[in-house]
């Protein structure tokens, strides 16, 4: 199931909330298309102080990431439905240095050691640096779910068999929002279903269930 939504009239769904096999992380707003759409809880908190939920936490079935910027106020409604990890992060935008499902992760080249163990350990990911389209912040320009990944459409062909080696899913190219191609800050999906913004356009909608799995 697909949904189209804006949070207070900005269509980068990706940068307000998370989501997981398990979990829907939002500010705080109208969650009705997050639940029809994605099938999981849904827990309104802050990061920061901030709602730039998506920008800066990652999370899969096992856990979420988040820089310690987050405060315990902030992670306990959380922990009643997964575990929270926070990190010393210089790049502390996790979710947009990070692009991870439930059994891989591709980071940002220059994430500290400490985060990748962390990711590795506490997400319980295998883990590699790199790029998507020769970006580094590879968690805003794709999108990855268990059963595929929406990329950039500048994507290169070396990228793509990388990812999909390491992810274990089909790679896709797209764009979101009526022609963005940062993917990541468009659109939150899991398997069951996705929140898109609203500006995205009937052409876009139908490569997004095509390349996450919808239609099968």
């Amino acid at each position: 199931m697909i949904r189209k939504y804006s949070i207070d009239s900005q269509d980068y769904i990706g940068v307000f909330s998370v989501t997981s096999e398990g979990l829907t992380i939002i500010p705080f707003v109208d969650e009705m298309p997050f639940i029809d759409a994605m099938e999981t809880p849904v827990v309104k908190t802050t990061i920061g102080g901030t709602r730039l939920i998506g920008a800066l936490s990652v999370m899969n079935s096992n856990g979420m990431l988040v820089a310690n910027i987050m405060d315990e106020r902030e992670i306990e409604p959380i922990l009643d439905h997964t575990d929270v990890t926070v990190v010393p992060e210089k790049h502390n935008a996790l979710g947009n240095n990070i692009l991870l499902n439930d059994k891989a992760a591709l980071i940002h080249p220059k994430l500290s050691p400490v985060t990748e163990d962390a990711i590795r350990k506490n997400l319980d990911v295998e883990v590699e640096r790199g790029t998507i389209a020769e970006m580094k912040m590879v968690g805003s320009v794709a999108v990855a779910t268990n059963r595929g990944i929406l990329c950039h459409p500048h994507v290169k062909d070396k990228e793509i068999t990388m990812l999909e080696e390491l992810f274990d899913v089909e790679v896709s190219k797209t764009t979101a929002n009526h022609g963005s191609g940062w993917i990541g800050t468009c659109l939150i999906a899991n398997s069951k279903g996705a929140v898109i913004g609203s500006s995205t356009t009937p052409i876009e909608m139908g490569r997004i269930e095509e390349g996450l799995g919808y239609l099968d």
